[in-house]
């Protein structure tokens, strides 16, 4: 008589690392299906803009995540350290899609127009800035990368906490009009940022 496995067992049928893999291509759906939408001609008016605002929210709300995977487990005990590198690939993923978008589909590399939009629209200097510093920590995430930069590697990634207010910065000054969505999101990620920032000793005491 066969016995049954046991929960523990089950939980482990997927290594870590592949747990990692399902979960970022999981995410890249919306992206997926967006393009796909668009090319289908069911995305709207305009599929450009819709895809380029879309990977930049997303971009938003995985690095928003990813920053607070480290006071979930804290302050609320849930424990997700595992997903914590695939969401900050998938906050870059998005970022780099926002970007090709922008520079690629929607101003065809013009050199010209690109130059007029970064002179005249300053929400663009914190959007670049924020690709590059996503840029830095996506290519050194790899366990190489973290082995050969040694102590460096913590310092490094703590630039997240910048790319995070820049990224804050870029959306809240995007839109002509006023929308309130981006501070709602800033709100929320001055909460996680300031989270973070408590002190372990800190946290004991409560």
């Amino acid at each position: 008589m066969s016995s049954i496995p046991s929960p523990r067992r089950r939980r482990s049928r997927f290594s870590p690392v592949t747990r990692q893999v399902l979960l970022y291509l999981f995410f890249l759906l919306p992206a997926a299906m967006d393009i796909a939408q668009g090319m289908a001609g069911t995305l709207g008016p305009n599929p450009t803009s819709a895809c380029l605002h879309d990977f930049g929210r997303y971009a938003f709300r995985f690095l928003l995540v990813s920053l607070a995977v480290t006071p979930l487990k804290r302050f609320v005990g849930v424990d997700i350290m595992l997903y914590r590198r695939p969401l900050g690939l998938l906050a870059f993923t998005y970022a780099a899609l926002h970007v090709f978008f922008y520079v690629v589909v929607a101003r065809h590399l013009d050199t010209h127009i690109l130059w007029q939009d970064f002179s005249s629209r300053p929400f663009l200097t914190f959007g670049v800035l924020t690709f590059l510093i996503l840029a830095a920590l996506a290519s050194t995430s790899t366990r190489r990368a973290i082995r050969a930069l040694g102590r460096k590697w913590a310092p490094l990634h703590k630039l997240a906490y910048l790319a995070m207010i820049f990224a804050c910065i870029h959306y809240s000054i995007a839109f002509k009009t006023w929308h309130v969505e981006p501070f709602i999101y800033t709100v929320i990620a001055i909460c996680v940022l300031a989270l973070r920032m408590v002190p372990r000793s800190a946290r004991r005491k409560v």
